[in-house]
């Protein structure tokens, strides 16, 4: 475990590149040979699209890594936060411990409340506009989602008490896992429906991508999939039934040029269809 932190703690700037690049061509590879569905598109125009986002993703984070530094550096100096407040435990469980909880922050967190809160959800929607699911589609992040996704990470480093080898640890993981569970691959159910039971699987996410409500608003999950399953948001829909995208954007010419993609959430709100909003009232019924 030591050698893991001396790892983190030091982790240059290319092998962290390694690990975004690596995991994507590592998906792009295994999606190609067991592909989940067969798209009729043009892969390598629909994977620029996407990693132009995921360049400007980069480029925020980069950007602002500074605060994420010198918030990970006060927490421990200062012994601030959830981690530096309990008992002395081995590295392992100080480890897992805070990747739950810096994934339950800057991950679920985050992506509840985009989904909640209208101003929020204008940025977010590109991402589910994407009517074809593969790999390259975990980085497709509007500029605006990018910042405010940054500043919960740095609330989750505040709060958690995170040093900085852990802050990179967690964001090694959830790159290689949002990869994962976006890729277009097949797996064995009963493997995919055993590994939800830990992580966010890809039939699992799969199901926050159908197009229409309730199953847009759930599965928030990036790495573990406790926080859906306590919180009430696991849902789980067949293979056979998935339909990508959101119902109120749907056009592929629209939803497949960056300029427009950019404008999205500065455009006039889109109200979700009457199926959706149905789905939604019975649903509150049934709660009820």
């Amino acid at each position: 475990m030591e050698s893991i932190i001396s790892y983190f703690e030091t982790i240059p700037s290319s092998h962290r590149s390694l690990i975004l690049v690596g995991g994507i061509t590592l998906f792009w590879l295994i999606e190609s040979a067991v592909p989940l569905f067969t798209f009729k598109y043009k892969k390598w125009q629909h994977a620029g699209l996407n990693i132009f986002f995921t360049l400007t993703t980069i480029v925020i984070n980069f950007a602002l890594a500074f605060i994420l530094l010198k918030t990970a550096d006060w927490t421990v100096e200062n012994d601030f936060g959830i981690l530096q407040w309990i008992p002395e435990l081995p590295l392992w469980a100080y480890a897992l411990i805070g990747l739950l909880l810096l994934d339950l922050i800057g991950a679920y967190l985050v992506h509840w409340a985009e989904h909640k809160v209208k101003w929020m959800w204008r940025f977010h929607l590109i991402h589910h506009t994407d009517t074809w699911i593969d790999t390259t589609s975990a980085n497709r992040h509007h500029p605006g989602e990018s910042v405010f996704r940054f500043a919960f990470t740095t609330l989750g480093v505040l709060l958690v008490g995170t040093p900085m080898w852990l802050v990179f640890m967690y964001q090694s993981i959830s790159v290689l896992l949002s990869q994962f569970n976006h890729a277009n691959i097949s797996l064995p159910k009963w493997l995919d429906k055993l590994i939800s039971y830990v992580i966010i699987s890809p039939d699992m996410h799969k199901v926050h991508h159908h197009y229409v409500l309730p199953y847009t608003n759930s599965n928030y999950g990036n790495i573990f999939s406790i926080w859906d399953r306590l919180f009430g948001t696991y849902m789980t829909l067949n293979r056979d039934k998935l339909v990508y995208g959101i119902d109120t954007h749907m056009d592929e010419i629209e939803n497949n040029r960056i300029p427009n993609l950019l404008k999205i959430p500065f455009q006039e709100y889109r109200q979700p269809s009457d199926e959706s909003l149905m789905a939604i009232k019975m649903k509150e019924k049934v709660v009820v």
